[in-house]
């Protein structure tokens, strides 16, 4: 890693954990620049304002749970709870949830968007190894992969990663997911204990 890059990767580690301490409202760049230890001038060389700086943030939280997707892929796991661990994975920890939860405002609408889209863009390829790997395995029985992952994917987010579900929420998921991928009734069944475990956490 080149001296430049090590640095915004410093500065970039910096604010993911200013931001989680402090709130992203409560941290100012003055606060982070005083913290590194950096001029001014240096903080803005390598982001344009404390936004572009979120937003480098949140890649990075992708990168990292991109990373725990692929290792996934060679655990030894069945495959629907292979696919469900990936899905997982693209959910923020607990502790990040300060950074997140930003992206939810009106004002950010289009980091917003550009995040989801990048988060999209990552995991789509990784879930849909593991379904053509289920349908060479006869677990699953579907066409338009890709497609069907995404929706799997961008479903989830918008049902779970907030907590606002009940049970009848989880059983249509559950045989939403069971037909789109063309699975034997029950297969997915264990997402339930898994959405159960994840809401005490």
């Amino acid at each position: 890693m080149k001296k430049g890059e090590k640095r915004k990767q410093e500065l970039l580690n910096l604010a993911y954990r200013m931001f989680i301490e402090k709130g992203y409202e409560n941290t100012s760049i003055d606060e982070i620049v005083a913290k590194a230890g950096i001029a001014k001038g240096t903080y803005y060389y390598y982001f344009a304002s404390k936004e572009a700086t979120l937003e480098a943030v949140i890649e990075m939280m992708i990168e990292k749970e991109s990373a725990v997707a692929k290792e996934l892929l060679a655990a030894q796991l069945s495959i629907p709870e292979k696919l469900v661990s990936v899905v997982n994975a693209f959910r923020p920890d607990k502790e990040e949830a300060v950074i997140t939860d930003v992206l939810e405002r009106k004002e950010n609408i289009i980091m917003h968007d550009k995040i989801c889209k990048k988060i999209v863009e990552v995991a789509v390829p990784i879930l849909a190894e593991i379904v053509q790997e289920g349908i060479a395995q006869g677990i699953f029985s579907c066409t338009y992969i890709e497609e069907r992952v995404k929706m799997l994917l961008v479903t989830s987010q918008h049902m779970f990663d907030y907590g606002n579900f009940g049970e009848k929420d989880v059983e249509v998921y559950i045989d939403m997911l069971e037909k789109s991928l063309g699975a034997k009734t029950g297969t997915m069944q264990f997402i339930n204990q898994v959405l159960v475990e994840g809401a005490k956490e």
